[in-house]
């Protein structure tokens, strides 16, 4: 029995989130969204996700520090990566000089069926 993937979504911006998070529910996807950088990296230590999506302009703890620090663990380095913004990410895939570049980005406002064919790129399909 194979387990269902799980997508983990930080995004400061709860209306983005919860939008997001129905829609991938919708799709089928096992999905849970949270609104701060901290809480995603305790919840990605508790439960290590399938795929995360994340925007990079949070307060605190941003989406490049939650980045740089998934990257540095051993545990979730291998975890892909979409980000989601409201920034057009001049310098491509690549976030961080050093660090590996993320899987996919999409710039904020998005198409949720462009996601959803992102996401696919990286999970198998749902049943």
């Amino acid at each position: 029995m194979s387990k269902e993937p799980f997508i983990l979504y930080i995004d400061d911006e709860r209306p983005t989130l919860d939008l997001v998070a129905q829609a991938l529910k919708l799709a089928g996807y096992n999905i849970s969204g949270v609104t701060s950088g901290e809480q995603g990296l305790a919840l990605m230590r508790q439960r290590k996700p399938d795929l995360l999506l994340l925007d990079l302009m949070m307060p605190h703890v941003t989406g490049w520090d939650v980045y740089r620090a998934m990257k540095s663990d051993e545990a979730l380095a291998d975890v892909p990566v979409i980000i989601i913004t409201a920034r057009v990410l001049t310098q491509g895939l690549t976030l961080i000089e050093g660090l590996p570049p993320v899987n996919d980005y999409l710039t904020k406002p998005f198409d949720v069926k462009r996601l959803i064919r992102a996401i696919q790129q990286w999970l198998p399909p749902t049943p």
